[in-house]
């Protein structure tokens, strides 16, 4: 049971990998560039992002959907906070720019670009629509504790950046729409549809494109990133499904959060970093291998998770 969801969820895992290769080769051939990713990541943010959640949203209403979104919400900020205790716990390091990025590259996964593919293609509509619930209250930590503690200056934290934030505008949207039970009309949910669906391939280009910058050799041979990845790729992951998977929650929500953790470093741990003059050099690395390893720790975390809440 447990090798033949490995080998399905394997397969993909490989479809998302075979893209991010494309953008890699892109890369490296330099048909995609620093300020085409760039554009391409401006696109991905504030068009695609919002309407993967305004269409995940496009169902019909009902008062116990409305119950398991805040229930969803509730545990996916339950689950970031636990994880913000655990790096506290576990990284003491003296120099403050490694300690911060250690910690942030933990507490914050690719959970949008990685993981919203990997949850619409195995769990359909479902799946992103418990996705979108975790990456609303991942980018409300991530602009507000990520942001702060990054930074070392809580005058970074501004309400307008947070209300402003592409991920929380196309939940409120998605969440006016769904509670007034607005069904979009077909000549405005296919444009949305469409663009949703760019939500695979643009970020696995972009992804692809900035691992074609890296340095593969300082990426494998830091012992502090090999400890952050652990923790990032199966630690947490894996407190997840064993910490949700007793209570009896639905399934769909279960596994999509399993997927939502086990993903990699979040690339906006190097984007923070160069930001606030952090380790910039330990932040590309942790997210570059990470992304190489997870291809074989997300299938294994989550084809357990499948065996666990069969």
């Amino acid at each position: 049971m447990f090798l033949d969801n490995f080998i399905l969820i394997a397969q993909q895992v490989l479809v998302l990998f075979i893209l991010i290769a494309v953008g890699f080769a892109c890369g490296k051939a330099g048909m995609l560039t620093e300020h085409a990713s760039k554009k391409m990541t401006d696109v991905v943010l504030y068009i695609v992002t919002p309407c993967v959640m305004v269409n995940a949203f496009q169902r019909e209403f009902s008062v116990e959907l409305l119950g398991q979104v805040f229930l969803a919400a509730g545990i996916a900020a339950l689950i970031l906070a636990l994880s913000i205790v655990l790096v506290k716990l576990v990284f003491h390091d003296k120099n403050v720019a490694r300690k911060k990025v250690l910690q942030f590259a933990v507490v914050f996964s690719n959970c949008g670009f990685m993981s919203l593919p990997l949850q619409k293609a195995l769990l359909g509509d479902d799946g992103q629509f418990f996705g979108s619930i975790f990456v609303a209250i991942f980018n409300v930590f991530c602009w507000t504790y990520g942001l702060v503690d990054m930074s070392g200056d809580r005058k970074q934290l501004s309400l307008k950046k947070i209300v402003l934030n592409p991920g929380i505008i196309g939940v409120v949207a998605a969440l006016i729409l769904f509670v007034c039970r607005v069904q979009l009309p077909v000549f405005a949910a296919e444009p949305v549809r469409h663009l949703a669906n760019l939500n695979t391939p643009l970020p696995m280009l972009i992804i692809g494109y900035y691992l074609s910058k890296a340095d593969f050799k300082k990426a494998f041979t830091d012992a502090g990133a090999y400890v952050a990845m652990a923790i990032r790729l199966a630690v947490i992951p894996l407190a997840v499904l064993f910490g949700m998977a007793p209570f009896g929650l639905d399934r769909n929500m279960v596994i999509a959060f399993v997927i939502a953790c086990s993903a990699p470093t979040a690339a906006t741990t190097t984007m923070f970093a160069a930001k606030f003059d952090r380790d910039v050099a330990l932040s590309v690395n942790i997210v570059t291998a990470s992304t190489v390893f997870s291809i074989i720790t997300m299938p294994a975390v989550v084809s357990l998770a499948y065996t666990v809440c069969p």
